[in-house]
C-alpha cells in the first residue's frame, strides 16, 4: 500500500505533490484535533467522578470540544481543496504531458490497436485518477494518521490496551495486504476490459457506414455488446473479490473495539485501571473503529490507482524520437535519400533506397500496394527514423533539425482527411490560429472551396462534425488543401489525395492542387495516370526498393512495372458494358 502511495506522489508534478504533502501534514493536525474530543470527555468525567463539576470544568470541556470541532472543520475544508486541486491539476498536466509526448513518438506507434489504449488512458484513466485517486489516497492516509495518533494516545494512558490495539491493527493490515494481493489479479483484467471497450466503441462508431453498407450491424453490435459485458464482468468480479476482505476488516475493527472495551472494564473491576482511564479507552475504541472503517472501503481501490499510474507511465516511457536538433532554415529544399533502410516489427519495409529530389520539381511515386510508397514519404518528413542510411533536406540530415523547424518545410494532403469538430474557418487556419479572416478566404478561394462554404448555413462559421462527417470526400480534401495553402510550406507531400474523389469533385480538386503546388517541391503518391505522366521524375517502388526511375516517356519504353501499370489503367478506363 505504501509503495503505491509513494508511486502516486511521484506521479504528480512538484507543485501538486507539495499540495498533497501539505494536506497530509494538515491531516496529522486533524487527527490531533480529533483526539482532543477524548480529552474533553475526560475533563467532564473527571469532574463527575470527583463530585466537583464546576462551571470551570464545564467551560473547559466545551472549549476543548469547540477547538476540536472548529479545528477539524477548518482543516477538512483546506485539505479537501488541496486534494481536489492537486488531483485535477495533476491529471490535466499529465494529459498535456502525454499529448506533448505523443507528438514526438514515431508514427509507427499510432495504429488501430493503440488508438483505444491512448483514448482510454487520456480519458477514463485520467478521469479516474482525478476523481477517485486523490480521494482514495487522502482518506487512506488520513485513516493511517488518525489510527497512529490515537494509538499513541492509548499507549500514553495504558500500554496493555495499546498492545491489544496494535495486535488488532496488525491483523487488519494482514487482511488488507491479502486484499491488495487479490486485486493484483482482478484490477488489470478490469482495466483491460475498460480499454477494450473504448476501442470497440471507437471502431463501431468510425465504421458505422461500412457496417450498415454490408448489413453487419448485428454482428458488429455483438462485438460491442461482448466488450460491454466483459467490462461489466471485470467490474463485478473485482467487487466480489474484495468484498470478503472488506467484511473481514470490518469484523476485525469491531472485535478490536469490543475487546478494548471489555478488557478495560475488566482492568477497572480488578482495580488495575481507574474509571476515568476505562471510559477514555472505551471512547478511543470507537474512534479507532471509525478511522479504520473508512480506510477499509477505500484501500480496496489502491491497486486500481497503481494500474492507472502504470498505464499513464507506460505511454510516457515510450522512447521519443530525438527531436532536440537545431532551428535550421535550409538553403535549398532538395531532398536526398542515401542508402536508407527501415524495418517495422522486425519486417523490412525499405531496403537500400537511393533517391534525389531537386527542389521545385515534381516526383511521382508509384508501385504495388504494400511496396513502401507511403513509408518512404514518412521517412522524408521524419515521421519515422531510418534504420540505416540518412535523409537530407537542403544538404542537412533531417535529424539535425528540431522537429518544429523540420515540420515548417512540409505540408501534407492525405487520402484520409481528418477535420476537427470546429468551424470551417478554424479548420483552415489550423496551422496558423491567429490568421485574419481575409487570409482564410484567400486560401479557400485558391483551394476551390469558397463557393461551397458560402452555400452552407453559417458560411465559414459553420461547425462541421468530428472528422468532417457532414462534408463530402471532395469537400474535405479541398479544405485540407486550403489548410496546406495557409501553411505555405516549400515541400508538399500528396498521398493519393485524389484516390477516392468522385468525378464531380475531381476537376475542382485538381485545380486546387495546382494552386497549392505552384513553385513547390512536390512528392506525390498516385495511382491515376494523368496525375503522374507530367512529373519531372517517376519513381517505381516495389518491395521497398527503387526498381524503375525516369520520366513517363522513358519508362514506357521499358518492360517493367510502370508500363504494366499504365496499360492496366488504360484498359480499365476503356472498358465498357
Amino acid at each position: 500500500m505504501f509503495t503505491t502511495l509513494k508511486r502516486f506522489f511521484d506521479f504528480c508534478n512538484e507543485e501538486d505533490r507539495k499540495k498533497l504533502y501539505l494536506a497530509i501534514g494538515l491531516g496529522v493536525l486533524k487527527a490531533v484535533f480529533a483526539a482532543l474530543r477524548i480529552t474533553a470527555i475526560g475533563a467532564v468525567v473527571m469532574g463527575i467522578l470527583d463530585d466537583n463539576m464546576s462551571n470551570k470544568n464545564i467551560w473547559l470541556a466545551v472549549a476543548i470540544l469547540a477547538v476540536s470541532v472548529v479545528g477539524q472543520l477548518i482543516i477538512n475544508q483546506k485539505t479537501t481543496m488541496l486534494q481536489t486541486e492537486s488531483g485535477y491539476h495533476s491529471c490535466s498536466h499529465k494529459r498535456i504531458e502525454i499529448a506533448e509526448h505523443l507528438r514526438y513518438l514515431p508514427m509507427g506507434y499510432f495504429n488501430d490497436n493503440s488508438l483505444g489504449h491512448i483514448t482510454s488512458v487520456t480519458t477514463n484513466t485520467m478521469e479516474n485518477l482525478a476523481d477517485v485517486a486523490t480521494r482514495v489516497v487522502m482518506l487512506t492516509t488520513q485513516g493511517i494518521l488518525t489510527t497512529f495518533v490515537i494509538t499513541v494516545f492509548v499507549y500514553a494512558f495504558d500500554w496493555r490496551i495499546g498492545l491489544l490495539l496494535t495486535a488488532g491493527i496488525a491483523v487488519y493490515a494482514l487482511i488488507n495486504a491479502a486484499m491488495q494481493k487479490k486485486t493484483r489479479k482482478g484490477a488489470p483484467i478490469q482495466q483491460k476490459a475498460n480499454r477494450d471497450l473504448v476501442a470497440a466503441v471507437i471502431e463501431f462508431i468510425q465504421g458505422i457506414a461500412e457496417v450498415k453498407n454490408y448489413n453487419l450491424v448485428s454482428s458488429r453490435a455483438k462485438k460491442l455488446e461482448s466488450a460491454i459485458k466483459a467490462k461489466q464482468n471485470g467490474d463485478t468480479h473485482l467487487e466480489f473479490d474484495v468484498i470478503p476482505y472488506i467484511t473481514l476488516q470490518e469484523i476485525v475493527t469491531k472485535l478490536t473495539g469490543v475487546l478494548m472495551c471489555a478488557i478495560s472494564v475488566y482492568f477497572y473491576i480488578n482495580g488495575s485501571m481507574s474509571l476515568l482511564y476505562c471510559i477514555m479507552m472505551m471512547i478511543s475504541s470507537f474512534m479507532i473503529y471509525e478511522s479504520l472503517d473508512v480506510m477499509a472501503g477505500f484501500s480496496a481501490l489502491i491497486r486500481s490507482v497503481a494500474i492507472c499510474v502504470d498505464q499513464a507511465n507506460e505511454i510516457l516511457s515510450i522512447p521519443e524520437m530525438d527531436i532536440n536538433g537545431d532551428d535550421i532554415t535550409p538553403a535549398s529544399h532538395d531532398i536526398q535519400l542515401k542508402n536508407i533502410t527501415f524495418a517495422y516489427e522486425n519486417r523490412n519495409i525499405i531496403n537500400g533506397v537511393d533517391l534525389t529530389i531537386p527542389e521545385r520539381t515534381t516526383t511521382a511515386i508509384v508501385g504495388p500496394s504494400g511496396g513502401g510508397k507511403t513509408t518512404l514519404t514518412n521517412l522524408m518528413a521524419r515521421f519515422w527514423d531510418v534504420k540505416s542510411g540518412e535523409v537530407l533536406l537542403g544538404g542537412r540530415n533531417v535529424k539535425d533539425y528540431s522537429f518544429d523547424s523540420l515540420m515548417r518545410n512540409f505540408s501534407f494532403v492525405f487520402q484520409r482527411v481528418y477535420l476537427f469538430e470546429d468551424t470551417i474557418a478554424n479548420n483552415i487556419r489550423f496551422g496558423e490560429p491567429d490568421a485574419p479572416m481575409e487570409k482564410v478566404i484567400e486560401a479557400a478561394k485558391k483551394a476551390r472551396c469558397h463557393d461551397f462554404i458560402m452555400s452552407l448555413p453559417e458560411g465559414y462559421d459553420t461547425v462541421i462534425g468530428e472528422g468532417g462527417a457532414s462534408l463530402s470526400g471532395g469537400e474535405k480534401q479541398r479544405i485540407s488543401i486550403a489548410r496546406a495553402i495557409m501553411k505555405d510550406s516549400p515541400v508538399i507531400i500528396l498521398d493519393e489525395a485524389t484516390a477516392n474523389v468522385d468525378p464531380e469533385n475531381e476537376a475542382e480538386l485538381t485545380t486546387a492542387i495546382e494552386e497549392l503546388t505552384k513553385e513547390k517541391t512536390i512528392i506525390m503518391i498516385a495511382h491515376r495516370l494523368k496525375t503522374v505522366e507530367h512529373a519531372d521524375q517517376i519513381v517505381v517502388i516495389d518491395d521497398g526498393r527503387v526498381v524503375q526511375q525516369g520520366r513517363h516517356s522513358e519508362l514506357m519504353q521499358q518492360n517493367g512495372i510502370y508500363r504494366t501499370f499504365v496499360e492496366d489503367r488504360k484498359k480499365a478506363v476503356s472498358w465498357k458494358l
